[in-house]
């Protein structure tokens, strides 16, 4: 059973725009730490529709060691048919663990994101892969990556074994991965699908761009990829998720300084990113964490953290998390639309993601960062749309 932990409301403020939609937020923690030495990570929702029923909505999940840096542990998968009254899970996903090689090095799939394929009828989870080094209890500072996916078996409630992308040989491939992504599915089925990439490993400067590809239901190919986009700034533009509102494309990005955004007309091409501001001009003040898009059909919102929030004991500010409505023109957060989804905690959030369950119910969950046994340790904010 979830448990409802707080319940915040929010209205816009009366503005210029006649569309302005309301919502409330209903915060729910379904899920606790295991142990002291464990929490869970890397929560996020998709959902398998169902012909007169409540989808089916599937939550990965993984643990993570407290001790080391970055030691995950295989993916974990729960769900629910009564759109998350009660959940069955987590459970662990033998087709999704851990692979150790003959060196003691283990590759792990990571950053994971589920999201339905209407063209092919299935769940496609995509993300990335991390090698790591159980002696160190750290990643391989120059390990490979790859874009790693994976597809749903709803009749059993079990992943299918998790595969690779076979991207171009090219050297700055090395490290490529479609962490903590969201991506869009084309009419026809082509999946355009964000990556970013870079040729020393996990601290080397990265760029972001979009691949085209084709999904049959079983295998994920590549087709060609986008606009190469970077900024010389530290490890450059990673954790990129694409969203479509209109006629155009928007991709919002992670860098260690500032976040980043940018549109274009077809995926693939897009103007030179800028930084995020709100709407009065200023920085929105989002740095070293993602952010991710919420589409509606009056509207397009960013779910982000920030400074400025009275956090600033949170580690990198990543909570409260909000969200806002985006002028599509500008590229601007109008702050007056802001609105706290998931509360401040002083560890913070973890990587996070964001699922539409329904036609008026968004939800944006979490990992608590550092959750002791027996804490909350996944986050959900329930986004009820008043129309």
């Amino acid at each position: 059973m979830t448990l409802a932990v707080a319940l915040l409301s929010g209205q816009f403020r009366p503005s210029a725009s006649a569309d302005d939609t309301g919502f409330k937020v209903k915060v729910e923690t379904p899920v606790k730490a295991p142990t002291e030495s464990r929490y869970w990570m890397h929560a996020r929702p998709g959902t398998i529709p169902r012909d007169g029923r409540n989808p089916l909505v599937v939550m990965t999940l993984q643990l993570v060691d407290n001790a080391g840096v970055h030691m995950y542990h295989g993916l974990s998968s729960m769900w629910s048919d009564d759109v998350g009254a009660t959940w069955h899970g987590p459970t662990s996903q033998p087709n999704l663990a851990r692979r150790t090689h003959s060196d003691g090095t283990i590759e792990v799939a990571v950053d994971a994101t589920p999201a339905w394929h209407a063209a092919s009828s299935k769940l496609l989870l995509t993300g990335a892969t991390f090698w790591l080094d159980p002696k160190t209890k750290r990643h391989l500072p120059d390990g490979a990556s790859d874009v790693a996916y994976a597809v749903y078996d709803a009749d059993r409630h079990q992943w299918n074994t998790w595969r690779k992308l076979e991207l171009p040989a090219r050297p700055e491939f090395h490290f490529a991965r479609a962490g903590c992504t969201q991506r869009v599915d084309l009419p026809g089925g082509d999946i355009l699908l964000p990556i970013y990439f870079g040729g020393k490993g996990n601290d080397s400067r990265h760029s972001a761009t979009v691949v085209r590809c084709r999904f049959d239901g079983k295998t994920l190919r590549y087709v060609e990829h986008g606009d190469e986009l970077r900024v010389e700034v530290v490890r450059g533009l990673v954790e990129p998720s694409l969203a479509r509102f209109g006629e155009r494309f928007y991709l919002t990005l992670r860098n260690d300084r500032k976040a980043y955004v940018a549109a274009g007309k077809d995926g693939l091409h897009f103007d030179k990113p800028q930084p995020w501001r709100f709407d009065d001009g200023k920085e929105l003040g989002s740095y070293n964490t993602q952010q991710h898009w919420i589409t509606r059909p009056d509207g397009i919102y960013l779910a982000y953290t920030r400074r400025g929030a009275s956090n600033d004991e949170v580690f990198r500010h990543r909570a409260p998390v909000f969200v806002a409505r985006v002028d599509p023109r500008t590229l601007r957060v109008l702050r007056r639309t802001e609105r706290v989804a998931l509360p401040k905690l002083k560890d913070g959030f973890g990587n996070f993601g964001v699922c539409n369950v329904g036609k008026r119910e968004t939800w944006i969950t979490a990992g608590r960062r550092g959750a002791g046994g027996g804490e909350p340790s996944v986050y959900v904010a329930r986004i009820q749309w008043e129309r």
